[in-house]
C-alpha cells in the first residue's frame, strides 16, 4: 500500500471506522441530531447548493416538476425547510423513484444517481468521486446523513471538491458487492453506510463504512469532513500513489469475484465439518451463534434440522430448539404486532435493532415451518403464523408484492414505535391487564432501553396471570385480548417509515414461506396470498424470458439479478407443490433456462451474479458466500436438482453438479460460509422423495396432506392430482404417468423412480414418507 494512504488507512481503522449496520453491529445508538422541527431555515429556497453550481434550467424545471407533482401536504426529508415547510435544497435525486434516493434529495449535498454522467463530470473537471451505499430503513445510514450529508459546511466542500454519487443498494446489488469488497479489503469488514472513494474511471482507492462527521465525535480521532481533506489532498499531490492503490484493490475485487471450483462435489464429510463448527460457536445459555451482535442465522439453522433429520444428531436439534425458543421469547421478535426485527444488539436477544426486513421474516417463517414439522411444538407453529400475519398486515402492497422493509426509526428516535412505558400499558389495558401484561413482559418503572420498556418475555405465563388475579386457566386468552389492545393503540402512534421498493427476490423468498406454510398448517389463505404474489410478478415483473428486479408503483425497473430468478423459481417451484397449478413449474422451467443462457459461468461453472449483457462493472461477481439471504449459486443448484425430481432430466442435475461445485472450494475452507450451498449437497447425497398423490377429487387427498404437513421432508418433489389433471400434468412431470386412484385417494412414493408399494392408507403413507437414507 502507498505510505501517505497507509497513514490514513491507520488513522481511520484507530478511530473506529468499521462502524455501520453490518461491520459493527454493537448496541443500537439513536441519532443526536435535533428533530427536523427543530431547525427549520429561515432561508428562502434556493436553487444553488452550497458550493455547487447552478443547475442547468432544464434540469431545474424539471426537478421543480418532480416536487410540485409530490402536492402540498408533501414534508420532504430534511432539516433545511422554509417557514412554509418547502425544502431549501433539492438536488438531482428528486426525479429518481428510490425510497432511499428520495430520502436524500433534499440534502446541501449535491448527488448525482449512478450513471455515466457522475463520472464524465469526475472526468472533465479531474475531481475523484465519493461513493456512498446504503438503503431507505437503515439506521446508521440516517445517522450518517444528519451527521454528515445535511450538514452545509461538509456539504459545500464536498461539492466543492467531489462527485457525490448515491446508490441504494437494495436495487443494486451488483455496485454494492463490488465495492464492498473493495470496503472488506481494507478494513477486514463491511456494512452500511458504506462510503468509498473512487477515481473517475471509477477504481477504488479507499473505502469504509459509517463515518461520524468530524474528529473527536463518538470517540473517533478522524472524522468524516478531516478525512474527505485528506483524501482530496492524496489525491491530488500523490496521484502515482492513488493510481496504484485503485490499482491494487481492482485487483484484489476481481481476484474474490469468481473463486475456483473444486474437482467435484463434496462429500458428506463437509457436512459433519459445517455441523461440529456451528456446535463450536453456539451460545448454550442464549441460543445462537457467538456474542453480541446475533442475527437470526437461519440457513444455518436450518441445515442443522436436515443434519439432524440425515443423523439423528440430538445436539443440532437442541441447538435449533433452544435458538428458536429464545429468540420467540426475546425483543427481536415484536411481541405485539408479530415479526421480526433484524439482529439483537445484545447476547440474549433482548434489545433488538428494530428495522423490519422482508427477508428476514421470510426466512424465519420457513425456519420455524420447518420445526414445526421436526417437533410438532405448537409454539413454532404460531411463530409462523405471527410472522406471515405481520407481513400480510404491515407489508403488503396494493399491487400485490410486499415492500422491502420497515424502518428502526420514527420521530428521530430508533424504536420510539415498539416500546412502552408502564403507564402505556395500563391506560390500553386498565389495573388488572396492565399487571398481567407488565409482569410477563417484565416491564419496570426504570425500564431496558434508554427508560423505556422493549417487551420480551420475562415470566411464566400462568404465574404472570394468577399475580394479576386472572385464573392461570384464561392466561392465554387474556395475552390475546391484551396484545390486540396494545396493537390497537400503538398503530395510533407515528409510523416508521415503510421502504416501499417491491424487490422480485424477497418476494419470492415470501412466496416460499405462505406456499410452505399453507402445506405444513393447513392454511388455505396463506397459499391464496401465495398465489396472488406470485401472479402479480408474472404479469408485472417477467416477459421474454428476462425479469426486472424492482418494482416502484407504478413501472418496473433494473434488470433482475441471480437471485431474483433463483429465488422466485424457488417460490413457484414451492407454490407447484402447493397447488398443483402447471403455469407455475412452467414458469419455474423457463426461468431456469433463462438463468443458464444469461448468468452462467460456461467455463467454471455455477452463476453470475448480472447477466452477460447487464451494465459491465470493475468485475462480474459470483456469490459464492452466504449474506443476509440465501447464496443465488445454492439455490440455483437447489432449484435444478427439484426441477430435475419433477421432469426426470438428468442434465439439470449436472448444472446443479457445476453450481455446487463453484462454491466447493471456498466450503472445503470454511464449511459454514454458505449454509444454503450445504442444503443442496444434502440433497444431493439423499434419495429425495418423489410423491404423487392421486385423487378424484381434492377432498380425498386431504388425508394425506394432513400427514405430509406434520412430516418434516425437505427433498422431495411434491405432486397432488385431482380430478382428471394427471394426463394433462403428466406431460410435464413424467413420474405422474400411469398413476392412478386404487378405488380411493391414492399415494405413491417413489425414489430415483423407484416406487413403494401404493397405498390408500395415509398411516402407511406417512411411514413411507418418514424412511430416512442416513447420511453416510
Amino acid at each position: 500500500m502507498p505510505p501517505m494512504l497507509a497513514l490514513i488507512v491507520l488513522a481511520v481503522l484507530m478511530s473506529g471506522c468499521g462502524r455501520g449496520e453490518s461491520a459493527d453491529r454493537g448496541e443500537a445508538v439513536s441519532s443526536d441530531a435535533p428533530p427536523a422541527s427543530a431547525a427549520l431555515s429561515p432561508t428562502p429556497a434556493s436553487k444553488t447548493l452550497p458550493g455547487a453550481e447552478p443547475f442547468p434550467a432544464s434540469l431545474r424545471r424539471r426537478m421543480d416538476a418532480a416536487l410540485a407533482a409530490k402536492g402540498p401536504s408533501y414534508r420532504p426529508h430534511t432539516r433545511h425547510l422554509t417557514h412554509d415547510g418547502k425544502p431549501v435544497y433539492t438536488n438531482r435525486l428528486i426525479l429518481e423513484s428510490s425510497p432511499y434516493l428520495l430520502q436524500h434529495a433534499y440534502n446541501p449535498v449535491n448527488w448525482y444517481p449512478w450513471g455515466d454522467e457522475a463520472f464524465e463530470t469526475a472526468r472533465r473537471e479531474k475531481r475523484p468521486v465519493i461513493l456512498s451505499v446504503g438503503y431507505s430503513t437503515c439506521h446508521w445510514c440516517h445517522v450518517m446523513e444528519e451527521e454528515s450529508f445535511e450538514d452545509e459546511e461538509i456539504a459545500r466542500y464536498l461539492n466543492e471538491t467531489y462527485v457525490m454519487i448515491k446508490v441504494d443498494r437494495e436495487e443494486r446489488p451488483d455496485i454494492d458487492g463490488v465495492y464492498m469488497l473493495a470496503v472488506q479489503a481494507l478494513t477486514g469488514g463491511g456494512g452500511w453506510p458504506m462510503t468509498v472513494w473512487l477515481t473517475p474511471d471509477r477504481k477504488p482507492f479507499f473505502g469504509g463504512t459509517y463515518f461520524p462527521a468530524r474528529d473527536g465525535d463518538r470517540g473517533t480521532r478522524v472524522g468524516f469532513l478531516t478525512l474527505a481533506k485528506e483524501l482530496r489532498k492524496a489525491y491530488d499531490e500523490r496521484g502515482d500513489d492513488v493510481t496504484a492503490q485503485a490499482g491494487a484493490l481492482t485487483k484484489a475485487i476481481q481476484s474474490a469475484s469468481a473463486p475456483l471450483p473444486a474437482e467435484g462435489v463434496p462429500g458428506p464429510e463437509v457436512l459433519r465439518a459445517a455441523a461440529e463448527r456451528l456446535a463450536a460457536t453456539f451460545d448454550p445459555v442464549n441460543g445462537g451463534f457467538g456474542r453480541a451482535p446475533k442475527f437470526p442465522e437461519t440457513t444455518s439453522l436450518s441445515f442443522l434440522l436436515r443434519y439432524h433429520r440425515r443423523t439423528g444428531d440430538v445436539k443440532a436439534l437442541a441447538v435449533v430448539e433452544k435458538t428458536l425458543s429464545h429468540m420467540a421469547d426475546g425483543g427481536i421478535h415484536d411481541q405485539i404486532g408479530g415479526g421480526f426485527h433484524r439482529y439483537a444488539t445484545d447476547p440474549a436477544w433482548q434489545k433488538p435493532h428494530f428495522e423490519k426486513m422482508l427477508y428476514d421474516n421470510a426466512l424465519l417463517a420457513s425456519l420455524y415451518v420447518e420445526a414445526w414439522q421436526v417437533t410438532g411444538n405448537p409454539a413454532h407453529a404460531e411463530v409462523v403464523r405471527e410472522i406471515l400475519d405481520d407481513m400480510l398486515q404491515g407489508m403488503r402492497a396494493p399491487e400485490g408484492g410486499f415492500y422491502a422493509a420497515i424502518d428502526a426509526d420514527s420521530e428521530g428516535r430508533e424504536g420510539k414505535f415498539y416500546v412502552w412505558t408502564p403507564r402505556e400499558i395500563d391506560q390500553a389495558l386498565g389495573e388488572r391487564r396492565g399487571q398481567f401484561i407488565r409482569t410477563y413482559y417484565g416491564v419496570t418503572d426504570e425500564g431496558n432501553f434508554d427508560g423505556v420498556n422493549i417487551l420480551r418475555v420475562a415470566a411464566d405465563l400462568k404465574a404472570a396471570a394468577r399475580a394479576a388475579g386472572i385464573p392461570a386457566v384464561s392466561a392465554s386468552s387474556e395475552l390475546r385480548a391484551s396484545r390486540a389492545l396494545l396493537f390497537d393503540a400503538r398503530k395510533k402512534r407515528i409510523q416508521p417509515h415503510t421502504d416501499t421498493k417491491v424487490l422480485t427476490g424477497w418476494n419470492g423468498l415470501l412466496i416460499s414461506a405462505l406456499a410452505r406454510a399453507s402445506i405444513a398448517l393447513e392454511e388455505p389463505r396463506y397459499v391464496r396470498e401465495a398465489r396472488r404474489t406470485a401472479d402479480f410478478f408474472l404479469a408485472k415483473m417477467a416477459g421474454d424470458g428476462r425479469l426486472h428486479r424492482v418494482w416502484t408503483g407504478k413501472e418496473a425497473k433494473v434488470e433482475g439479478t441471480l437471485e431474483d430468478y433463483t429465488d422466485l423459481t424457488a417460490g413457484l417451484l414451492d407454490l407447484f407443490e402447493a397447488t398443483s397449478d402447471s403455469r407455475y413449474l412452467k414458469t419455474a422451467q423457463r426461468l431456469a433456462t433463462a438463468l443458464d443462457e444469461r448468468f452462467a459461468d460456461t467455463k467454471e461453472g455455477g452463476y453470475f451474479l448480472t447477466p452477460s449483457d447487464g451494465e459491465v462493472l470493475l468485475a462480474r461477481e459470483k456469490p459464492t458466500l452466504e449474506a443476509a439471504t440465501p447464496s443465488g449459486n445454492a439455490v440455483a443448484a437447489l432449484n435444478l436438482l427439484r426441477l430435475a425430481e419433477f421432469t426426470s432430466d438428468d442434465s439439470l442435475r449436472k448444472r446443479a453438479d457445476a453450481a455446487i461445485r463453484a462454491t466447493s472450494g471456498v466450503l472445503a475452507r470454511a464449511p459454514t460460509a454458505s449454509a444454503s450451498m450445504l442444503a443442496a449437497i444434502d440433497f444431493w447425497h439423499d434419495l429425495p422423495k418423489e410423491i404423487v398423490i392421486v385423487s378424484p377429487d381434492a377432498a380425498g387427498a386431504r388425508p394425506f396432506l394432513a400427514r405430509l404437513a406434520r412430516a418434516y421432508v425437505p427433498n422431495r418433489a411434491l405432486v397432488v392430482v385431482a380430478g382428471g389433471d394427471g394426463e394433462k400434468l403428466s406431460g410435464l412431470v413424467p413420474l405422474v404417468k400411469g398413476k392412478r386412484p386404487l378405488g380411493a385417494a391414492t399415494a405413491y412414493v417413489c425414489e430415483q423412480r423407484v416406487c413403494a408399494l401404493p397405498t390408500t392408507d395415509p398411516v402407511e403413507f406417512a411411514r413411507q414418507i418418514a424412511r430416512v437414507q442416513k447420511l453416510p
